[in-house]
């Protein structure tokens, strides 16, 4: 039996249709611009996103590695979300490859103008970085895939215009963001001044992002994006992947989102289990385990070894993510496995 992978929605494998797809791509040198499937997709996107222009590279790390190189310059300052990807999960990539460093402020993966404004490190004072950028992750991944609410958002935009900060919607999970908020991605994305999307998480591409924006912005991120060794050559097959998963994939997400919160409801019932209902808002799942009850390591050794596949957050934090390659009944199934093991 085929194990149930919940360690992240970027596990899934495309889909035949998808396959097909890719294999009738039409495509040409993306270096030249002569990917008529890639030109495709970065028109669709763009009009999507509300944006001018659109650019297309290999992963969501580097979308978010470009979109600093153009917004920010080295030694500056960016604020964002307590625990936020470009911080924890680009194995530095915001120092090395832009030079910045990053505020944390919030909780639970938001935070509004007051705590933005605190973050702000005083211009007069030349021992302080120059703060100039602000970014928001949405779906937040480390709080357990909350959507950040848009007021808020908007709130945090229009502060940050005010005092001369650019801003940047890392939206990787953007899709899912849509979904369980009933808005359209082009309403999520019109605070910002540059955003990020991935196809190869809830989408279920085999890989790709893309950030859009103004064209005098993309240009920019073009050239950074080449300087990174992202530009391409047949880009059109994962860029057939990404306009099928569009099509096929967009509207579905509200299954995993249903699947996460069954999962949720029956994790939030076991012993030494610590979830906040309220944060399981769309495909993921994250949960901590009270004293005495099994450390993060070792519940995840266990599931595995029942065919359940879990990734440890912490010492005693874990998380599940539902995708489309899990369906309801095996989120049962891995409930069931779960309640099991921590009953013990």
């Amino acid at each position: 039996m085929n194990p149930i992978d919940l360690r992240s929605d970027t596990v899934t494998r495309p889909t035949p249709a998808m396959r097909a797809a890719m294999a009738a791509a039409e495509v040409g040198d993306d270096q030249y611009g002569e990917d008529p499937t890639t030109n495709a997709l970065q028109r669709r996107c763009a009009e999507l996103l509300g944006k001018e222009a659109a650019i297309w590279l290999p992963s969501g790390t580097m979308a978010n590695q470009v979109a600093l190189r153009v917004l920010t310059r080295p030694g500056d300052e960016v604020v964002a979300a307590r625990e936020c990807h470009a911080a924890w999960h680009e194995t530095g990539g915001s120092a090395a490859n832009a030079g910045v460093q990053i505020v944390e402020v919030g909780r639970g993966g938001v935070f509004d103008v007051d705590e933005l404004e605190a973050a702000i490190k005083p211009r007069g004072l030349p021992v302080f970085p120059p703060t100039t950028l602000v970014q928001i992750e949405n779906t937040h991944n480390r709080a357990g895939g909350v959507v950040v609410p848009q007021a808020m958002v908007e709130r945090v935009c229009t502060r940050a215009r005010e005092l001369g900060l650019a801003s940047y919607l890392d939206g990787a999970r953007l899709w899912n963001a849509a979904i369980a908020s009933g808005r359209p991605e082009a309403e999520l994305a019109a605070p910002f001044d540059l955003v990020g999307v991935s196809f190869s998480k809830g989408l279920g591409a085999p890989g790709g992002s893309l950030l859009a924006g103004p064209r005098a912005l993309i240009t920019a991120c073009d050239r950074h994006r080449r300087m990174l060794g992202g530009a391409m050559r047949q880009n059109g097959i994962f860029a057939a992947a990404a306009l099928h998963a569009l099509d096929q994939h967009r509207e579905r997400l509200a299954e995993d989102h249903r699947n996460a919160r069954v999962l949720a409801e029956a994790l939030a019932g076991c012993p030494g289990v610590e979830l906040d209902l309220a944060t399981v808002q769309t495909n993921i799942v994250v949960f901590r385990l009270a004293p005495g009850a099994p450390d993060a390591a070792s519940l995840v050794a266990r599931a595995r070894e029942r065919g359940v596949l879990l990734v440890a957050f912490a010492a005693r934090t874990v998380r599940a993510v539902t995708h489309l390659d899990v369906d309801a009944a095996q989120t049962a199934r891995a409930a069931t496995v779960l309640g099991e093991l921590l009953a013990r």
